[in-house]
């Protein structure tokens, strides 16, 4: 059972130095827990509940997920209770072997924060091995002449277990030539020497027969025995004698095999075979290391030793003469330490990932340093390679925790190469090196950005509808949904209701798409303020403009503000004095452009006048100037027809008809301003004159073809032959005559219309489409028709030009 939360244990047994330590030692006693089992519990067993230790209720289990960091799974964290359980056996003997104090020191991990907690499970014995004899039964040969007080080495037992539990006593049972004495060697270890009391006598009795017993101290005690069987030989006076009782020596572990520890010394008064003396081993059998000259009792390496394993070895010799008589001694070999095993750097916690966010003075990951020497061999310093924004702090002995110093960022630095280097004290020194990588993980901290600081297009108008005009772009150096961006319109100089219809962007690629044709006359140009945001949490954004400029197409003609037309859609008119000279202003011809630019860039020019070079127009001004003085033969009254052509490609135009009257005064221009609409020039006149002949013919002959189909029916009485007089017949509308027909002279044609009623034909006469509203004059609707004469699909027709 644990002792809980064992610095308790500790303050009872020291209550005067505890304030004291407490006070300069309270951050590391935070730290450590400790605790005291006895060995062999079961697997299960509860040492203590080291969440209530660590001060962590029961709630922060899952999120802390406290655990247990060592090399070996001794023991493990209950998930539920936070309760430290027993995982495996625990055989103090096997762990920590001879050693005063068995302790298993560990790291306690929590999570989120990462935290390490040293935590020491003190191992107590209990007496759970029995002391045993290497030998069942021993066999002494003594002689008859031994005096009594003479001393007998016996073989000693062995007890794994420690302190009060390990071999305490030997035991022999009572007789009267022989008693025990307990001796104890340098390490702590006692072995029994039977002593003789009395003087033996062989002829009496040729043999004794003993019990040693081997008891420790434990609760309750254990024993075991060995059977000692005295033979009583004849006299050879004088055992052999060693010229020292012990021999000391010291070896370095890295001896080869081979080489000569020791020579022992023994003498023997006798002469012949009771003085030659062999040198051999007591327990032979458990000695592997070394090995024994029987003859010379010279000692040597058999084995390679390893201060590791074993740093001293106690060994007993025996001499024995010819003649039986044996003397001991003891050969105790102390392993001196070298420094032959390299440091080892041990990882115990590990992350996979470490944000990128992580704050100052966060414990990263948990290592150990191993090193089997001792002493300086065995003293490790601990160093971080490279210019890394990690450091090393030692929590305990060997222990280290790596924890952040420096800011990380993913973007700059996506993972670390972390070398540690662990070098020892030794002479010469060894060192390790044990190399990691560390991940850095992905935390929304870059707002997208876009690759320009603004943006302008230019976009002609009249575009197609749903045309891409731009494409914006932000980029993110975040990973996975941080960095990944979607794009929207916040603001606008436009009408929030009416943005929806111009522009529109893709939230995934960042295309603007124009939503309609844009024109430059109502819309110039306008600012979009677009924005990209990223898919984090807390997401971020950014926002840029983007300036729309709408460029002009010359898709507007010019427009004539002056001369402007009477209300009743005729050209006005402008007098000029006779007596003009070159140069004279007339008038001016102003007229605009909605386009831009070049597209708005008018010139003027004459197309038709009724006297060419009399008047010029300036090529941009507009203005009408005279050209020359007016001559005798000009006519007083003129038009001018004045062309406006913008820059544009193609070039848009309009016309502007300039009536002009020469006069000094009204009351000489009001007879040519009362008959204004009539062509000034003879040729015109004459062309008005041969169309008003020319109607006045056609109406006569018709009503006389009329009256003579209407004769003709009246006596046939035959109702088809009115079938050109029903209604529709010629469907084609338009005005009777044409609407203008004072621009010059133009060729006039007509058609016949014969209608078939029996055998007799008739001819009419209608106008064909040279006109220029391309439509008779005869023939026409209901509403519009002079008379309906016949029907078109029942008709021919002859066509006969008039000029």
């Amino acid at each position: 059972m644990g002792s809980g939360a064992g610095e308790r244990g500790w303050a009872e047994r020291r209550p005067v130095l505890f304030p004291f330590l407490l006070s300069l030692f309270c951050l590391a006693l935070s730290e450590q827990i400790r605790y005291r089992i006895p060995e062999e519990m079961p697997e299960g067993s509860v040492v203590g509940n080291l969440a209530k230790d660590l001060r962590l209720s029961v709630h922060e289990l899952p999120t802390r997920k406290l655990r247990v960091s060592s090399e070996k799974p001794y023991f493990t964290v209950s998930a539920e209770s936070g309760e430290l359980l027993v995982s495996s056996r625990l055989d103090r003997e096997q762990i920590c072997g001879k050693k005063p104090a068995c302790a298993l020191e560990f790291e306690a991990v929590a999570e989120n924060p990462l935290n390490f907690y040293h935590v020491i499970v003190e191992i107590e014995d209990v007496n759970d091995h029995t002391p045993k004899f290497m030998q069942n039964s021993f066999e002494l040969q003594i002689s008859e002449s031994t005096k009594p007080g003479a001393r007998f080495i016996l073989g000693s037992a062995h007890d794994a277990d420690i302190g009060t539990n390990s071999l305490q006593n030997y035991q022999l049972n009572p007789d009267d030539h022989f008693s025990l004495v307990i001796k104890e060697k340098l390490d702590g270890s006692k072995y029994p020497e039977l002593v003789l009391k009395t003087p033996l006598d062989r002829e009496e009795q040729t043999s004794y027969h003993l019990t040693l017993m081997a008891l420790d101290f434990g609760d309750p005690p254990l024993s075991s025995t060995a059977q000692i069987q005295v033979l009583v030989t004849d006299a050879n006076d004088n055992p052999p004698v060693f010229s020292q009782e012990l021999y000391r020596v010291e070896l370095p572990e890295n001896v080869l095999p081979g080489t000569t520890v020791l020579r022992v010394m023994a003498t023997d008064q006798d002469e012949g075979v009771n003085a030659e003396i062999t040198f051999s081993f007591t327990e032979a059998g458990q000695i592997t290391q070394f090995d024994l000259n029987s003859n010379t009792g010279e000692i040597t390496i058999l084995n390679a030793l390893d201060f590791e394993e074993v740093k001293e070895y106690s060994i007993v010799l025996e001499a024995k003469d010819g003649g039986g008589m044996i003397a001991q001694c003891t050969v105790e070999i102390e392993v001196l330490d070298i420094n032959d095993n390299v440091p080892e750097v041990i990882f115990q916690s590990l992350p996979d990932l470490i944000m990128e966010d992580t704050k100052l003075g966060t414990h990263i990951a948990l290592l150990k340093i191993r090193d089997k020497d001792s002493g300086h061999n065995g003293e490790v310093i601990c160093k971080l390679e490279g210019d890394v924004p990690f450091k090393i702090l030692t929590t305990s002995r060997n222990t280290y925790k790596l924890v952040t110093v420096g800011v990380l960022d993913r973007e700059q630095t996506p993972e670390y190469n972390i070398t540690i280097t662990a070098t020892d004290r030794g002479k010469p020194p060894f060192s390790s090196s044990s190399s990691i990588t560390l991940h850095i993980g992905d935390v929304n901290d870059n707002m997208p950005v876009f690759e320009r600081a603004s943006y302008v297009v230019h976009v002609a108008e009249n575009n197609p509808p749903g045309t891409s005009i731009t494409q914006v772009r932000a980029l993110d150096p975040d990973l996975g949904p941080n960095g990944h961006v979607s794009y929207s319109i916040v603001a606008s100089d436009l009408e929030p209701r009416a943005l929806s219809s111009y522009v529109s962007v893709s939230a995934q690629s960042g295309v603007v798409f124009a939503q309609r044709a844009f024109d430059h006359e109502q819309l110039r140009a306008f600012e979009l303020t677009l924005q990209a945001r990223d898919h984090g949490s807390p997401a971020l954004s950014a926002n840029v403009s983007l300036r729309v400029l709408v460029g002009d197409r010359n898709d507007n003609a010019p427009r004539v503000l002056y001369p402007a037309l009477g209300p009743d859609g005729s050209a006005l008119f402008d007098t000029v004095p006779r007596a003009a000279q070159p140069g004279y202003l007339v008038t001016k011809v102003v007229a605009v452009d909605a386009d831009s630019g070049h597209n708005a860039w008018l010139s003027y020019h004459v197309l038709q006048a009724s006297e060419p070079g009399l008047f010029s127009v300036g090529l941009r001004t507009g203005e009408v100037r005279t050209a020359r003085v007016l001559g005798d033969r000009d006519a007083a009254r003129q038009r001018l027809l004045v062309a406006v052509r913008d820059g544009g490609q193609p070039p848009l135009s309009a016309t502007a008809t300039l009536l002009l009257v020469f006069a000094d005064s009204l009351q000489e221009a009001l007879p040519d301003l009362s008959d204004h609409s009539e062509p000034t020039d003879p040729q015109a006149e004459l062309q008005f004159y041969l169309v008003v002949a020319l109607a006045l013919i056609s109406v006569l002959f018709l009503l006389a073809v009329i009256l003579a189909v209407a004769l003709h029916l009246r006596r046939s009485s035959s109702p088809t032959a009115w079938g050109c007089f029903q209604p529709g017949v010629c469907v084609k509308s338009g005005p009777v005559v044409p609407p203008n027909y004072s621009e010059g002279t133009l060729p006039y044609s007509y058609n016949l219309c014969v209608a078939h009623t029996g055998k007799t034909e008739f001819n009419f006469l209608k106008c064909n489409e040279q006109f220029s509203s391309g439509q008779d004059i005869l023939c026409g609707d209901a509403s519009g028709a002079l008379f309906p004469l016949c029907n078109s699909s029942e008709s021919t027709s002859h066509q006969v030009s008039f000029l």
